[in-house]
């Protein structure tokens, strides 16, 4: 199996490419169309300020390739700024256009007394039953948070866990081959192995 870890400039990209290594992948770090599009797994992992990523994506002719992939049915996974990327816009970076692939808005963790911004930190999750990446996990589980900003999804249906920081977050997405966590499941110990695996287990099936 060919696993495409897109590679748009943005931090922590090369953390993800060492856990699908650990779990058995030879990932191939990637802005190659070519590459991407015959890959049988395609990730956007990513750390930095939207404005910045949506430039590059767009620099590199990365969002139609992106479009088509997902088109395709091929599973598509984002990572923390990666799963952002797969909406629509973030307060981060006014007038910056995501890929808008997901109907939902990325905002700012609002601040509250004893937390400091940005979350860094091991959270619990709350995941909705049935959801694929999570599939033999023990109930709320732990993982690993960066980020300044979250997801608040525009339709219920897509949110797989949810966390709480200061606010309720929508901390990973599910829909057809598209799947997104806000997390880091590179930085999440065994917990993050499995739902990589669990991805790299996906079957191709439809945005609808």
């Amino acid at each position: 199996m060919s696993v495409a870890v897109i590679d748009y400039d943005a931090g922590n990209l090369k953390s993800v490419e060492k856990a699908l290594v650990r779990v058995g992948e030879s990932p191939v770090l990637t802005r190659d169309p070519q590459v991407i599009l015959a890959a049988d797994r395609v990730i956007l992992p990513g750390v930095g300020n939207f404005g910045d990523a949506a430039d590059k994506l767009h620099e590199y002719g990365l969002k139609p390739v992106i479009d088509e992939v997902i088109r395709r049915g091929t599973p598509f996974l984002g990572i923390c700024l990666g799963m952002q990327m797969l909406f629509e816009d973030s307060e981060e970076a006014p007038g910056a256009e995501g890929l808008g692939v997901l109907p939902g808005r990325i905002l700012r963790i609002p601040k509250a007394e004893g937390l400091k911004i940005p979350h860094m930190g091991w959270n619990s999750l709350q995941v909705k039953e049935g959801a694929a990446l999570f599939r033999g996990l023990p109930a709320e589980p732990y993982v690993y948070f960066v980020h300044s900003y979250y997801l608040k999804a525009g339709d219920p249906d897509d949110v797989a866990a949810r966390t709480n920081y200061s606010v309720d977050i929508d901390a990973s997405v599910e829909r057809g081959n598209l799947f997104g966590c806000q997390f880091h499941p590179e930085k999440s110990g065994d917990v993050g192995l499995h739902i990589l695996e669990k991805f790299l287990k996906t079957g191709r099936r439809s945005l609808c």
